[in-house]
C-alpha cells in the first residue's frame, strides 16, 4: 500500500485535493436517500396506474404532480449542493468523468428501455439526463459569488413565464424548456427551470462552504439516530435509481397476472374522475351508468379499454357518448350534446 498521502496523490494524478478531508456529511446523505424513497412511493403509484388500479391521470395532476415535482426538485438541489462538496476548491477530474458516464449510461438505459415499454411516451430528457448536463454545466458556476448564482438560479426558474416560443417545441430543442407545446413523456425535466434549482443548491452550497457552515451540518450527524441507516442508500443513490423502478414495475405486473384490476370498476371511476371535472354528481352517475351499460350491449367495452378499438367502433362509442349525454342531461333539466 502507497505511503504517498492522499493529497499528494492527488496531485501526481492531476486531481485537485477533496474539499471536504473530513469525510461524507451524513445529512446530506439521508436528505437523498429520503428524496429516494418519496421517489419510490410516486413510481409505485404510477405504476397502479398504469395497470389499472387506481385512477387514470392520477399522478399526473394536482397534489401528485407537485409530489413529483418536489422529489425532481430536490435531487437536483442536492446535485448542486454536492457538486460544491466534491469539487468547490478544484474539480477532481478522475472521480467527476466516472460519475458523469454512469450517469449518462444510466440516462441512455431510460431513454432505450421506455421507447420500448412505453413508445408514446419515452423518456428522452428526464431527471438523469438532467442531471448529466447540469453536472457538466455546473461547474461553471463554482467560482462565482454565491449571490450571483443564486440570481441566476432564480432567473432561470422564472425565465420560462416569461419567454415561450413555438421555436423550441421541436424534439431537438424542447429539452430547453422554453417550448410552447409540452411534450408527452413519462418523465420530463427540461433545463429551463430545473437547472435553475442546480444553481440554488450550488449557492447554498457556495455559501455553506465560504462561511464555514458546513460544520452546522456535521453537527447534525450524531443526531440523525436511526435516520443514520439511511446514509448509504443516499450514497448509492444511482444504484436505487436504475433498480427501483424495474423492480417495482415487475411486481405490480406479476400482481395483474393473477389478481387483475377489474374493468367495470376501472372504467366506472375513470368515467366519473373525468366527468366530474365539468359536471355535477347526478348527471355523472347516469352518464356514466348509461355509457357502461350501452358500451356492454355492443361488446365494445373491452375493445375501448384495451385501447384497440378501431375506427368504426370508435365512431359507435361518439354516438353512444352522445346519447347518454342526452340521457343523462334529461334528468337535470338539460339537453347537452356531450358531458362536457
Amino acid at each position: 500500500m502507497s505511503n504517498i498521502p492522499s493529497t499528494e496523490r492527488s496531485r501526481r494524478d492531476g486531481q485537485a485535493p477533496a474539499p471536504a478531508e473530513q469525510g461524507r456529511i451524513e445529512s446530506v446523505d439521508v436528505a437523498r436517500a429520503v428524496a429516494l424513497l418519496a421517489m419510490a412511493l410516486y413510481h409505485f403509484t404510477w405504476d397502479l396506474e398504469f395497470f389499472g388500479y387506481v385512477q387514470r391521470g392520477l399522478t399526473g395532476a394536482g397534489g401528485w404532480m407537485i409530489f413529483a415535482r418536489t422529489i425532481a426538485s430536490s435531487f437536483l438541489f442536492l446535485v448542486g449542493f454536492s457538486l460544491v462538496l466534491a469539487h468547490g476548491r478544484g474539480v477532481r477530474w478522475r472521480p467527476f468523468l466516472t460519475r458523469l458516464a454512469q450517469v449518462m449510461a444510466g440516462a441512455l438505459a431510460i431513454t432505450l428501455v421506455t421507447v420500448f415499454v412505453t413508445p408514446e411516451s419515452f423518456v428522452f430528457f428526464g431527471i438523469l439526463h438532467e442531471i448529466a448536463f447540469a453536472s457538466l454545466a455546473g461547474l461553471l458556476f463554482l467560482r462565482l459569488p454565491w449571490f450571483v448564482t443564486l440570481a441566476l438560479g432564480l432567473g432561470v426558474i422564472a425565465l420560462p413565464n416569461f419567454v415561450r416560443s413555438a421555436v423550441f417545441d421541436p424534439m431537438a430543442f424542447v429539452w430547453i424548456g422554453l417550448y410552447e407545446t409540452p411534450p408527452f413523456s413519462n418523465d420530463f425535466v427540461p433545463v429551463f427551470p430545473f437547472f435553475g434549482v442546480v444553481l440554488t443548491g450550488i449557492a447554498m452550497g457556495r455559501l455553506a462552504s465560504d462561511h464555514d457552515l458546513l460544520r452546522l451540518l456535521r453537527r447534525l450527524d450524531p443526531k440523525l439516530g436511526p435516520l443514520q441507516h439511511l446514509s448509504w442508500l443516499g450514497r448509492h443513490s444511482l444504484s436505487f435509481y436504475l433498480l427501483h423502478q424495474p423492480i417495482l414495475f415487475g411486481v405490480v405486473a406479476a400482481f395483474a397476472q393473477v389478481a387483475p384490476p377489474d374493468p367495470l370498476v376501472s372504467f366506472q371511476r375513470d368515467c366519473r374522475a373525468t366527468c366530474l371535472e365539468t359536471r355535477d354528481e347526478t348527471f355523472c352517475q347516469r352518464y356514466c351508468a348509461c355509457t357502461q351499460e350501452r358500451l356492454s350491449a355492443d361488446a365494445l367495452l373491452a375493445p375501448l379499454l384495451r385501447g384497440t378499438a378501431s375506427a368504426a367502433e370508435m365512431d359507435q362509442v361518439q354516438s353512444i357518448v352522445g346519447v347518454c349525454s342526452r340521457e343523462g342531461a334529461i334528468g337535470e333539466g338539460e339537453w347537452p350534446s356531450s358531458p362536457n
